[in-house]
């Protein structure tokens, strides 16, 4: 048996001195530092312990882009009488990718006679396989994430105030909805409304700064999130950020408590595919008269 295990290492040395001069580059073969004297001093005194199994890397470059494929060798004592323990990686190979080629890998040593030295054709088969899993992978990475740049999502905000009525503060609404990109509308007078429309980041920035630091008498009625594959633009109801102000009911000039007459912001919101709002931030079922 002991005699068996020296031809078997003596072939393993063989071998490895093949390799390095295939990979005769700073890191393209990569062993630890004792390995290979450990197993010189054993064949030197067969009659002592075993070695540790040898164990080494093979750093490879498929393809016109170079891609690394590392190569992870491990050889029972008995090699090649049993198969290597064999395990290739890249860094641009997903995990199922990589079971996958491992898998082939595997089954073609096992093709091969026994007895035979196998490491190199090992080598040969990643160089001449590998390429087919990388591109797979890229393809699969590229749909991923065209998917996931196809996939976004508009967010609407449907807010309610007793009353909008300052300056300062109609300014301060029509300036951040500009600034973030946001479309929709606000509606002076008593009630007040506020919509917005835009990236979920920016609707809630919106918020933010307009509550700030105290407006009271302010809610926020209704959110409206509609994911889809393409632009959000599409899916805005309005094409810019309106200024509505109706007539009032009555003839109260600009005192601060007048009312907006709801009737024409009842139409103004079914013009904008948004009727079922009205009850919403009203409580009551929106009616248009008949004349």
């Amino acid at each position: 048996m002991a005699a068996t295990v020296k031809e078997c290492l003596e072939l393993q040395l063989l071998e490895v001195e093949m390799l390095l001069s295939m990979f005769p580059k700073r890191g393209e073969f990569s062993v630890d530092a004792d390995a290979v004297p450990s197993i010189q001093r054993y064949l030197r005194n067969a009659g002592g312990a075993l070695p540790p199994q040898l164990e080494y890397r093979i750093a490879l470059h498929v393809g016109e882009a170079k891609v690394k494929v590392e190569l992870q060798v491990l050889l029972p004592h008995m090699y090649p009488q049993v198969a290597p323990q064999l395990f290739a990686r890249s860094d641009a190979l997903h995990r199922q990718q990589q079971l996958q080629l491992n898998t082939r890998l595997t089954s073609h040593i096992s093709s091969l006679d026994p007895g035979d030295l196998c490491v190199c054709e090992a080598v040969q088969w990643v160089k001449d396989n590998t390429l087919p899993f990388l591109e797979n992978c890229q393809a699969s990475s590229e749909c991923a994430a065209e998917a996931v740049r196809a996939k976004e999502m508009l967010h609407r905000l449907w807010i309610y105030s007793h009353h909008i009525y300052r300056q300062e503060l109609r300014k301060k609404i029509f300036d951040c909805a500009k600034k973030l990109n946001l479309t929709g509308f606000c509606l002076t007078g008593k009630p007040g409304v506020i919509c917005v429309e835009g990236l979920q980041k920016n609707c809630e920035e919106f918020w933010r700064v307009i509550r700030y630091p105290n407006w009271k008498h302010i809610s926020c009625k209704h959110v409206e999130n509609i994911e889809t594959e393409g632009s959000i633009d599409n899916l805005r109801l309005f094409h810019s950020f309106e200024d509505l102000q109706f007539q009032a009911h009555g003839d109260y000039g600009l005192r601060n408590d007048y009312h907006m007459d709801l009737g024409q912001f009842l139409e103004f919101l079914k013009q904008h595919q948004s009727g079922h709002i009205f009850q919403i931030l009203f409580g009551v079922e929106g009616k248009l008269s008949d004349n």
